[in-house]
């Protein structure tokens, strides 16, 4: 595994030689001919009154299901939310497992020891490796130390420091030599997850897939690296350790990534007060 495949970064992230952020380049793909996305024929914009009325409904929809499937507080239900078969549940539905109360810094930890755990062990480590703390050496640490094996987070550690205390790939990223943001801009480094799957596991490991889309970048003016998303799918090697899942390699890979709309990008004074204002999810999953 090498240090360029850290999770949580894409493009902005890589230097001139490629040697840091993703394994790939994200790629924009565009149709080979107007309304040829999908093999469809595009159709005409509806009215914006139409659109806000779709939308109230599915959000409606969605505000219904998560009621329904919320079930009560009986503590005897079992890891999968449910009493029985479960063969039927939705593969994104939310996991059954009630949250986890303890944290080790900001980062929660203390997972349950099941393929659920490790599946909410992956989306908020993910997070966490995405981080902007990520770039603050006692942060760091500390989140390397939390969710690596420790006989994987010493070596872990010694390549991280040297890779994000590099000048090269800080000034490639926009940063200042002591991986702060210039002067009136905003650094944004955000792992979104999208949803997890468990490919192998046995009682003390599993592989989990993390899907997930990612901002990074600086927001303000004069940015040479504005906020960007990008998307990837990261594969996480976990094995129960001392109470609680730990990371012992990964992978990553792009994509799968979503057909983008034509939506307006937003100002750089927006996206700076969006990521102020929107604080970042503390437990995913």
């Amino acid at each position: 595994m090498s240090l360029g495949d850290e999770p949580g970064y894409g493009d902005a992230s890589r230097g001139e030689d490629g040697g840091y952020g993703g394994t790939g380049q994200t790629r924009t793909r565009l149709p080979d001919r107007a309304g040829d996305v999908y093999g469809g024929a595009r159709r005409g914009r509806s009215s914006s009154r139409s659109l806000v009325t779709v939308v109230g409904v599915v959000v409606l929809l969605i505000a219904a299901i998560a009621f329904a499937n919320r079930g009560g507080d009986d503590s005897s239900t079992d890891g999968n939310g449910g009493g029985g078969d479960t063969s039927t549940t939705s593969p994104t539905a939310a996991s059954g497992e009630r949250p986890v109360d303890s944290k080790t810094g900001a980062i929660p930890s203390g997972f349950a020891h099941s393929e659920q755990g490790a599946q909410s062990a992956a989306a908020n480590y993910g997070v966490s490796l995405g981080s902007t703390g990520m770039f603050d050496s006692g942060q760091r640490h500390t989140i390397v130390n939390t969710v690596y094996a420790p006989e994987v987070a010493a070596a872990r550690q010694t390549d991280l420091d040297s890779a994000y205390s590099s000048e090269k790939f800080l000034t490639n990223i926009g940063l200042n030599k002591d991986g702060t943001a210039p002067t009136g801009q905003t650094f944004i480094s955000r792992v979104i997850p999208v949803g997890t799957k468990v490919t192998s596991s046995t009682a003390d490991s599993a592989t989990v897939e993390l899907w997930y889309t990612s901002l990074f970048g600086l927001a303000g003016e004069g940015s040479t690296n504005p906020v960007s998303e990008s998307w990837y799918t990261t594969t996480y090697q976990l094995k129960w350790i001392s109470g609680d899942w730990k990371v012992t390699d990964f992978s990553q890979q792009d994509g799968p990534v979503p057909v983008g709309r034509d939506q307006r990008a937003s100002t750089a004074d927006d996206m700076t007060k969006a990521v102020e204002e929107y604080g970042g999810f503390t437990y995913a999953r």
